[in-house]
């Protein structure tokens, strides 16, 4: 009896647990058929919010690739929005089958006709097809939900304070006999001209070679050479055998100078530092620099006109100075500063890259200066960091425009491309190759002639209704234009 109540009570248990798992199976078995029919209802939904895109018009269709899954508009590179997903609201749409859409609507098969007459009922209120084609021209496509994502920095400021100690770059390639001036008046050249540039601008550089940056002996026994500066291009695929061919044209032309990092806007900085240290080895008794970018059309016989009363191991710094620019907190601009890489209000006194002139001895200053100066995305603000370092003040002069020439309010129709505003200058800003060279030869034309013919500036230059210094008026222009973007120069 004991044995036969024992055995009852285990198969009560048994019962009871074999009851609990077959609950359990189809509690299961009820869970996934739930989920299978979500699914499908969404891949009906998706597909047929797919046929309402292939069935709108094109202006509808640009609305819906540009919110959808396009990238933002905007100087913001990799910044992606998510894919659109249908709302609530597209599930009422109704159906638009394939055969409805405007291309197929036009054929005349056998199959087109016997089509059953239930399935065109899901278009609203009218079956024809002319009636169809005039809903879908109505049809508005639904809006990304949510808010739109923030803007993004256009560059890795954090990642960039990580790195920024990391200063030292190999020089790839090099022009060591550059200053070694042999069997000529002096043992180092008079002028060095420094050009910065990138490795698929040859254009550009040719262009600088056979007009303004022309090495060579000058009249009074001025020698004059000429280098360029050179990073690593950061898409190496755009332009295969990029190292082979700087190593051509450094064979052939002996000016390039290539260093071992991106050549990226915000590393202009280390082409600053890494010429310093250059010039301070290979090239450490030049009288006189002049440093600027390969869009730039320069006046050297008006440079050297205005450094022939100049003495070469003085300090000398002269160019279109900006005095008192705030910094940008816009983060859209090119020129976008945080707070946090620089928290100040305003800016040292710097010159505008476009190009300007150093003495020797003050190139050989800032090389020791900018060691001990934090890095700073913005090469020109950068040097100005490192004049501040040794107490020295930049000289502005009005021959430099790096901005370009301003076309006076009073005469809207002037045109700018005239060789007679760039013979008194030394510097004009943002120019094309062929307008270079169209400038250098029209100016070095013996038939050229001007209506006022004022004599070059020479030093010191006086400036009309008193100094410059303290002045807002560059600022305003420099704020206005984001630093040079404004386009003040008028094409021929």
């Amino acid at each position: 009896m004991k044995r036969m109540a024992m055995l009852r009570k285990v198969l009560h248990v048994r019962g009871d647990v074999m009851c609990t798992a077959m609950l359990l199976m189809v509690f299961c078995i009820l869970l996934y058929t739930h989920q299978v029919l979500l699914h499908s209802e969404w891949d009906s939904h998706s597909t047929r919010w797919k046929l309402e895109i292939q069935g709108s018009t094109n202006s509808n269709r640009a609305l819906l690739g540009a919110s959808g899954h396009g990238m933002v508009s905007g100087p913001r590179e990799g910044q992606t929005i998510d894919e659109v997903s249908p709302s609530p609201a597209n599930t009422k749409l109704p159906a638009c089958k394939p055969q409805a859409t405007k291309s197929q609507s036009k054929s005349k098969s056998p199959q087109s006709k016997s089509k059953s007459p239930a399935k065109p009922k899901k278009l609203p209120k009218d079956k024809s097809k002319g009636k169809v084609k005039e809903w879908r021209k109505n049809v508005v496509p639904t809006k990304a939900p949510g808010k739109a994502l923030p803007t993004l920095p256009p560059f890795d400021f954090e990642g960039y304070l990580k790195e920024k100690d990391n200063r030292d770059f190999k020089l790839l390639i090099n022009q060591p006999e550059k200053c070694q001036l042999a069997g000529e008046s002096s043992a180092a050249p008079y002028m060095l001209i420094v050009v910065k540039s990138v490795a698929a601008d040859f254009d550009k550089r040719q262009v600088v070679r056979r007009t303004w940056g022309k090495e060579g002996l000058f009249p009074n026994g001025v020698t004059i050479r000429t280098v360029f500066l050179l990073g690593v291009p950061r898409n190496q695929s755009a332009l295969p055998l990029w190292d082979r061919l700087l190593a051509y044209e450094s064979e052939t032309f002996n000016d390039i100078l290539l260093w071992d990092f991106e050549d990226t806007f915000f590393n202009l900085t280390l082409k600053e530092i890494h010429f310093l240290q250059w010039v301070n080895t290979s090239c450490p008794d030049v009288r006189f620099i002049f440093k600027g970018d390969a869009d730039v059309y320069v006046n050297v016989e008006n440079i050297l006109e205005m450094l022939q009363t100049q003495k070469a191991d003085v300090d000398l710094f002269v160019g279109d100075i900006i005095f008192n620019a705030k910094p940008i907190r816009r983060r859209s601009s090119k020129y976008y500063i945080p707070e946090f890489i620089y928290g100040a209000g305003l800016y040292p006194s710097y010159a505008g890259g476009g190009g300007f002139v150093m003495s020797g001895h003050t190139a050989r200053r800032l090389s020791s200066a900018c060691e001990q100066v934090d890095l700073f995305p913005i090469d020109d603000v950068f040097l100005g960091m490192c004049l501040q370092r040794i107490s020295l003040k930049p000289t502005r002069h009005e021959g430099f425009r790096t901005f370009g020439i301003i076309r006076p309010s009073a005469a809207p129709n002037l045109q700018l491309f005239n060789p007679c505003f760039y013979r008194e200058l030394m510097v004009v800003h943002r120019l094309t190759p062929p307008q270079i060279w169209l400038m250098w030869r029209l100016l070095h034309d013996p038939n050229l002639t001007c209506h006022s013919r004022r004599n070059l500036t020479a030093w010191p230059f006086k400036w009309r209704g008193g100094g410059m210094e303290g002045t807002t008026a560059v600022v305003e222009e420099a704020e206005e234009t984001d630093y040079g973007v404004k386009k003040v120069f008028v094409s021929h």
